[in-house]
This record gives structure tokens, C-alpha cells and sequence, in this order.
């Protein structure tokens, strides 16, 4: 067995045995004699195995071919192939990366910025098409939309000084974002719109980088005229998600380096046709594909468009750095929502103190809404209360008045639309209207 299957053995061996009883009790997959998933499954017979699948599966062989070629096309291909005005902008920050920013122009409205979540991209807000899209929706609405992407994912690749290939590069945590990454693209979209403040809206890491910009440049909170946090994430304590669990419980410096010495599951051709292999309506793995997905954050599959699975895929993973990925079982282990643990050594040299400093929460001035679900493994109800009681300027929270509602939906929902984003819409015109 070769290095990389022994890497992806024990790791899917080991997530699975960070599942709660009560969790893992439906999960099953087949993977030589060793049953991990509940579906029978063995890839297609060109990687050298044959395809099984259960009664409860079927064949598509009708696909529609918009969807493969959404698969294909990257953010900005995707707003011009539906009609949108699409630009594609780039920004330096102060250490030197050069990050992608996407827009759907509206010049003269209020402008929107829209932050990924972790592993995903500016392409999350608009892959499941206009009608079903957060990005479409508030551009109809009159704003003009901006879609980040942070440092090290598909569309954040270059620096002034290294390449992908320097292990300089990948030299970051989600603090480097909320330190330079954000506050830069701030500032790029306000000098480029000339309005003095905007709207934000970050998913699950995307409320990670908020905090911590508050914690480090106060100073921006002047820039923000409403947060709203989707799948807010800042303590872990009861997170349930196996990945983050696994991530928690093993000190990962030998483990990543088995499935990314630098970058953690990187954005390549061969990793993009692989996912296509699985999740493409062609096979009849649709039932596992779901699971794997929701494996890291909760299962909802009445929200999930299974249709649009070949989409999903083929826009993420979307790259992350080994060490940020090792920051979040950091945060699960401790328990705390606090910088980077080099080891109480290195913690000493670099901050004075034998543990790493605490983010300061209350630096997060700007008027802030929660939006939770009672489904989602890595911003559980707890969580969430126990961030809001942290921040102090919390002006509406809500849980999603859907009981399976889970980490991912708050993007790509079926029903969206009518359990949430019509909520968000009337808080920013209320939140507008109070000024006024």
C-alpha cells in the first residue's frame, strides 16, 4: 500500500472513531474488508475496482450540462455565463499576499462584503446559480457585492516574494487573515466605492477572521456599518464535528504531513477530477458523496440539492494551510478562542507568555447578528451562546427555525432563501433605516 492510501486509511480510520455513538451509528463505507460507511461502494472499475451500489441508489445517466460546466468554470466565468457584471480585482496586503476579489458591480449601492468559510472561495456565493445564490440575491437587492478570498485557497495563490512551493508561504493561521487579509480588502472596496463604511457577511471562518481583526486593528470596526455572522465559529468546546475532533486530538505535525506538508488538502487537477469521479450525477454515488461532506458538518440532506453535487466539488476543497487547519483543534482542544500554541518555548519568545494571548472579543464594536443552527457540528447552539455572550454588541440573533438545519446550508440551502437570507435582508434595510 502506497504512503497516500496508508495516510488516507488511518486518517479516515481515525476521524471515525472521534464520532459520537450517536452520530456514527448511521455511517458506514466500504473500504477493502473494512466497513466505514453504511452505502457499498468501491470505485470506478478504470482505477481498478468495480462499482457496487445499494437498492437505494440509482443511475443518472440525464445529466444537465450546465452543471458540468459549472463544475468547470471559476467565479468570475460563473457570473458572466448567467448575465451578471462581473470584475475581477486583486489585492496586496501589507505582508504581501495578493489575494483575488471578486465583484458583481452595482456602482453607487451600498457595498456588500462577502467572506468564505474554511477550505471554500468567492465561488460559494453564487455556484448554486441565481436563483439560489446569496451573491445574486443581494445584488438584486440593490448592493454591490464583493466576494473575498483569503490568503492560500484557488483564487489567493501568489505572493511578492514566494511561491506556492515555499514553505513560507503557507507560514499562516486564520490569524494572518484577520490581521492583514481582511482590513486590506476592506480598504481596497471602500477606496473603489467611496463609501466610509459596509455591510459584512461571514460564513462559519469568515466570522473567525471578524473577531480576530476586532481582537488586533480595532480600528476597522469603524469601517463596518453591520456584521452578520452565518454559523458563527469562535469557541470550540462543544464542537462535534469528527474532522475538527480528530484535528483536537492528535498532534497533527507527522499526521498532515501524510496528506499535505505545507498545504492541507491542495487544490490540484487530480484532486478536482477525483471529486468529480465520485460525486458526477454519471455514478451512482450521489448517497456517499453526501456523506462525506456532511461527515465535517452535520447532516441535513432535505437542504442539500444533490443535483448540484459535480458543482459543490468542483469549487472545493478550495485549499487551506496545514497550520491553520492544526489553529482549529488547537481552539477545540483548548477550549479557549485564542492565537496560535507554538509550545510553552516558542509561546514565551513570541509572546511573552507561556500560553497564547486570548482574542479580545470585546474589542467587537461594530453592531453584530447571530445566525445559528440546532444541526451544525462546528458552531453547535453552546458555542454560539457562548460567543454571544462574549460580544458586546450582539443587535439580533436567531436560530434557524429548522431543526436539521447544519453548517453548510447557510450557503447553499434548498430553501435559503425562505428560512434565512429574506431575515438578513429585512435586518440590513432596518439597520439602514435606523440612520436614516
Amino acid at each position: 500500500m502506497s504512503l497516500s492510501s496508508s495516510a488516507s486509511l488511518l486518517i479516515g480510520a481515525l476521524c471515525l472513531c472521534l464520532v459520537q455513538p450517536e452520530i456514527s451509528a448511521g455511517l458506514a463505507m466500504v473500504l477493502g474488508n473494512v466497513t466505514l460507511f453504511n452505502v457499498q461502494f468501491k470505485s470506478p472499475s478504470w482505477l481498478g475496482r468495480s462499482i457496487v451500489a445499494d437498492s437505494n441508489l440509482r443511475i443518472e445517466s440525464d445529466v444537465d450540462p450546465n452543471i458540468l460546466e459549472d463544475s468547470h468554470l471559476d467565479t468570475i466565468h460563473l457570473l458572466q455565463k448567467y448575465g451578471y457584471p462581473a470584475e475581477n480585482h486583486t489585492v496586496e496586503t501589507d505582508d504581501g499576499y495578493i489575494l483575488g476579489l471578486h465583484r458583481i458591480a452595482r456602482p453607487g449601492g451600498m457595498p456588500v462584503l462577502l467572506v468564505h468559510g474554511l477550505l471554500d472561495s468567492s465561488a460559494t456565493w453564487v455556484m448554486m446559480g441565481p436563483n439560489k445564490g446569496l451573491g445574486y440575491l443581494l445584488y438584486e437587492q440593490g448592493y454591490d457585492v464583493w466576494m473575498a478570498n483569503v490568503r492560500g485557497n484557488t483564487y489567493s495563490r501568489n505572493h511578492v516574494k514566494y511561491s506556492t512551493r515555499h514553505a513560507k508561504f503557507w507560514d499562516f493561521t486564520f490569524h494572518e487573515m484577520g490581521k492583514h487579509d481582511i482590513p486590506s480588502t476592506i480598504d481596497f472596496v471602500l477606496n473603489n466605492t467611496g463609501f466610509s463604511q459596509l455591510h459584512y457577511i461571514g460564513h462559519s471562518q469568515g466570522s473567525v477572521v471578524f473577531w480576530i481583526m476586532a481582537s488586533e486593528r480595532p480600528e476597522y470596526m469603524e469601517k463596518i456599518f453591520f456584521m452578520q455572522a452565518l454559523a458563527p465559529v469562535a469557541f470550540l468546546k462543544h464542537c462535534r464535528s469528527p474532522v475538527v475532533n480528530f484535528l483536537a486530538e492528535w498532534h497533527l505535525s507527522v499526521v498532515l504531513k501524510l496528506i499535505g506538508v505545507h498545504e492541507f488538502l491542495p487544490k490540484n487537477e487530480f484532486i478536482s477530477m477525483f471529486n468529480r469521479i465520485i460525486c458526477d450525477e454519471t455514478t451512482i454515488t450521489k448517497e456517499i458523496c453526501s456523506n462525506v461532506i456532511f461527515l465535517t458538518t452535520g447532516f441535513d440532506k432535505l437542504q442539500l440539492n444533490e443535483t448540484m453535487l459535480p458543482v459543490i466539488v468542483g469549487h472545493s476543497p478550495a485549499g487551506a494551510s496545514t497550520k491553520q487547519m492544526q489553529h482549529f483543534g488547537q481552539l477545540k482542544r483548548s477550549g479557549a478562542f485564542r492565537q496560535f500554541d507554538y509550545g510553552w518555548l516558542r509561546n514565551h519568545w513570541r509572546y511573552g507568555t507561556l500560553d497564547p494571548p486570548s482574542y479580545k472579543l470585546e474589542n467587537v464594536r461594530a453592531k453584530v447578528a447571530l445566525y445559528y443552527g440546532k444541526n451544525d457540528w462546528l458552531a453547535p447552539p453552546e458555542d454560539v451562546e457562548m460567543l454571544d455572550k462574549r460580544l458586546p454588541n450582539v443587535v439580533t440573533k436567531y436560530l434557524v427555525d429548522d431543526p436539521e438545519f447544519n453548517h453548510l446550508d447557510f450557503i447553499w440551502a434548498i430553501n435559503g432563501k425562505e428560512l434565512l437570507w429574506d431575515r438578513m435582508l429585512e435586518n440590513m434595510r432596518n439597520q439602514e433605516n435606523s440612520v436614516i
